[in-house]
């Protein structure tokens, strides 16, 4: 190929890329950018202060609040992150299989995923809700509990953290089962032929032929979810608000409320850039490990 057409070939495909390129710099690499610049000065909401360095990296090191909100956050993905792993990927294996209700089961295992996060909080809070809540009155129906006690999921530290775990695996858990049932699919079915007509039990196929065939599929699924619990907000703030007395206040919360209301924009965006770090570390991590993993 002559140099002439490598060019011609070349500023074509800048041509079509440039659209993209020109919007991902605009609204993704220059907002970082501008982010750090912000976490440099302090800066409010009516604008820039002062330059003041690394002050609000400093400052996070002595911050009980940052240090008990980082908590709770990580409390919420040892939580929740093994649950919608390992239960997306037995719903998967259950809505794959050959029967006649399978397209039923992927159906209502992935309907709550549509619903918006204001309407899966509004559920929970009302199903978990002493008094008028659906879970306290089916107890009393069943006799389970007595009639003038009430459990209450929301005040007591330990139980709220199953209602927003189980609100945010029941509500999140569809699409991550879309990809097991996407990768299930891909598997070629004569393997499975072969591993039967040679004596292999169901349970033996599955241990021996369909998770490690799954393994590349689960490191991109527990890569997702260990990024997207480290960023859990939206379910805390509507059910909870990070109560009771802070116990499950995020660290995206505290950032939010660092920002808009005690007017520290400048904090607030150093905070979000450690956040980033323990992601990107999170990340590299699990990159190296699939690395190693697939070089044996």
């Amino acid at each position: 190929m002559s140099k002439q057409r490598k060019r011609k070939l070349f500023f074509t495909a800048l041509a079509f890329m440039l659209p993209f390129l020109i919007l991902y710099t605009v609204f993704t690499i220059w907002p970082v950018i501008q982010g750090f610049y912000v976490s440099m000065h302090k800066w409010g909401l009516m604008g820039k202060q002062k330059y003041i360095g690394f002050d609000n990296y400093i400052k996070f090191a002595g911050d009980k609040k940052f240090w008990s909100a980082l908590g709770n956050t990580c409390k919420f993905v040892v939580i929740t992150a093994p649950m919608l792993v390992i239960i997306a990927l037995i719903l998967a294996l259950l809505a794959n299989r050959q029967t006649v209700m399978k397209k039923g089961l992927r159906i209502s295992y992935y309907l709550p995923s549509i619903l918006s996060v204001s309407v899966a909080s509004f559920i929970a809070k009302n199903t978990f809700s002493p008094y008028t809540g659906l879970l306290n009155g089916v107890l009393h129906q069943l006799h389970i509990l007595p009639a003038n006690t009430e459990l209450q999921f929301l005040l007591d530290p330990k139980l709220v953290w199953v209602v927003i775990s189980v609100m945010t695996v029941w509500w999140t858990i569809g699409f991550t089962m879309m990809l097991y049932i996407s990768a299930l699919q891909d598997i070629d079915m004569g393997i499975y032929e072969a591993a039967s007509i040679d004596g292999a039990t169901s349970t033996q196929q599955l241990f021996r032929i369909t998770l490690p065939l799954l393994r590349p599929t689960t490191e991109l699924v527990v890569l997702l979810q260990l990024i997207a619990c480290f960023k859990v907000f939206g379910q805390i703030q509507l059910i909870t608000g990070g109560g009771p007395a802070g116990s499950t206040k995020p660290l995206i919360q505290y950032i939010y409320e660092t920002a808009f209301s005690k007017n520290n924009l400048g904090y607030a965006a150093a905070m979000s850039y450690v956040l980033f770090g323990i992601l990107l570390v999170l990340s590299l991590a699990q990159l190296i490990m699939q690395k190693r993993g697939g070089d044996k």
